[in-house]
């Protein structure tokens, strides 16, 4: 049985930042913290936290932590009126970038009581960090579940290749050709993103290896594009106004490319995450395409 104390203590310094912020929440010395978390880590036999600075979660100790979370969690909910007021459990998420720029806020808005540690990945890995035992609940491209988790389908996030005028007229004047997107600088999120290939194979029929920007910001993504730096994929909720406005054009306006969703969620948290759940459900079906 590992110790409540200590279990707390961990999860109050990975999400206040430091030692000494977490003993001024705990009502403790930063010497009482840092012996609980030594004899912590020697319970588990291994190390829980980076001591930066700034202080990091190990992967074991991320895992520790949505443990003692998915705990607060749980105690809230049978307490309810009578719980600690001010002193909120953490849901860890895992969501996609666009998701977050276009749909995924208001429902957290719309959850009360709470507060949110968000893991930027994409759709197509943020079920790693479920996997992993590291976050509570996730948007995910995958429909399997991940072990221990509930998965309900969200609705299909739409993305339009586009480019600025001049940006087009510059490239592609020939049209989109495999030799022109073999030329023509695009943009990425990170190494993982493949979208752009994708939509260029999709689009040629051939393997192109794409000239890119690396760009980790769905924003500046747009941005970027309005500019003339890169052509690229953006979700159409977020580029529509520029279309309309002739600030970006469409590429291919008949090749979209659509990404199912998925919101997936630890099952021994259901009933604390219900809330959420539902917000989450609901904020997609105001944005997102229907299966």
């Amino acid at each position: 049985m590992l110790d409540s104390a200590q279990l707390e203590t961990l999860s109050a310094v990975l999400r206040l930042g430091s030692f000494e912020a977490a003993a001024g929440r705990l009502g403790v010395t930063p010497s009482a913290v840092s012996q609980r978390i030594r004899a912590l880590e020697e319970r588990v036999g291994t190390v829980l936290i980076e001591r930066g600075p700034p202080v990091a979660a190990t992967p074991e100790g991320a895992r520790l932590a949505a443990h003692a979370e998915t705990v607060r969690l749980l105690e809230a909910e049978v307490l309810g009126p009578a719980a600690p007021r001010g002193d909120w459990p953490v849901i860890r998420i895992a969501v996609n970038a666009d998701s977050l720029a276009t749909w995924f806020l208001p429902a957290l808005a719309a959850t009360g009581e709470r507060l949110f540690d968000l893991v930027i990945d994409d759709q197509d890995h943020s079920a790693d960090w479920l996997r992993r035992g590291e976050v509570l609940a996730a948007v995910s491209g995958h429909a399997r579940a991940v072990q221990g988790c509930d998965t309900r389908a969200l609705g299909r996030l739409r993305y339009v290749a586009t480019a600025s005028p001049g940006f087009a007229a510059r490239w592609f004047a020939g049209g989109v050709t495999a030799e022109a997107l073999a030329r023509a600088p695009t943009l990425v999120f990170d190494r993982k993103d493949r979208m752009q290939a994708d939509w260029a194979r999709a689009a040629t029929g051939q393997a192109i290896a794409l000239p890119a920007h690396r760009i980790a910001s769905s924003e500046a993504f747009v941005s970027a594009t309005e500019l003339g730096l890169g052509w690229a994929l953006n979700p159409e909720c977020l580029v529509r106004a520029a279309l309309a406005e002739g600030r970006l054009v469409a590429l291919r306006p008949e090749l979209s490319f659509d990404t199912a969703l998925h919101w997936q969620w630890s099952r021994r948290a259901a009933g604390p995450l219900a809330p959420l759940t539902r917000a989450v459900r609901a904020a997609a079906a105001r944005v997102l395409l229907a299966d």
